[in-house]
């Protein structure tokens, strides 16, 4: 590589998805705050790199062609640097197929209701209990696909470990927040805390931690010690 990767980014779902994937994949990177509290997605000069303004995005020095390249939307950029470095895309084309869609999965579903279940249970100047009941509710229905799946296969898109897990991770982790429940799901239990035990997956996570000021994801220190008891017992 010509340098390293420039990763534009704030300690949230969105961003822990490509921290966790270039700590995974072992890629040197640069991590540039995008502080989204202050606006920051909205300068021009992250506008030229990421057009939707919404973080994370990445410039690669060495992208194809040995050209600068810079991707934006997480999908995008975890598909990106999974073909630039050949891991965690599988080893099949059937493999991929799986990849993408639980990929897909995440991005049009659990991403987006997670989202406005955190907003309208925490953030939301008004109480507006159809819109909580609407998310949380749909949440618990994605959350019971994620399980069912998991009662079947190690992770989500096979026996491997893939670019789909990285994605699905960071939002199934804050499930607390989004008044969710782990007693009915212990498959999604054991699969938090089978990704929470790799060391790369906390790396990525850790980044910048110190400037999320939303503690909901206290299960970390407390309910994962508690399945981990559990699961020894």
């Amino acid at each position: 590589m010509t340098g390293p990767i420039n990763l534009y980014y704030w300690p949230t779902p969105n961003g822990w998805k490509v921290s966790i994937a270039l700590e995974e994949m072992g890629l040197p990177y640069e991590a540039h705050l995008i502080n989204i509290g202050q606006g920051d997605q909205f300068a021009p000069d992250f506008l030229n790199i990421a057009p939707n303004n919404r973080m994370p995005a990445i410039v690669d020095p060495d992208g194809p062609g040995g050209a600068p390249v810079s991707v934006f939307e997480s999908g995008a950029i975890l598909m990106y640097l999974a073909r630039k470095t050949g891991q965690f895309y599988g080893a099949s084309e059937r493999d991929r197929i799986a990849v993408e869609e639980w990929l897909m999965w995440q991005m049009g579903g659990v991403g987006p209701m997670a989202g406005q279940a955190h907003h309208f249970l925490k953030y939301a100047p008004e109480d507006i209990a159809y819109a909580k009941d609407r998310y949380r509710g749909e949440v618990a229905r994605l959350y019971a696909v994620l399980d069912r799946r998991l009662a079947e296969h190690r992770y989500v898109a096979g026996d491997f470990y893939s670019i789909a897990d990285m994605a699905i991770w960071g939002w199934a982790s804050l499930w607390e927040g989004q008044e969710q429940t782990l007693e009915d799901k212990p498959h999604m239990a054991r699969w938090l805390k089978e990704l929470w035990d790799r060391p790369a997956l906390r790396r990525g996570r850790a980044l910048h931690a110190d400037l999320r000021g939303d503690k909901s994801d206290t299960w970390v220190q407390t309910d994962l010690l508690r399945l981990s008891v559990a699961q020894q017992s």
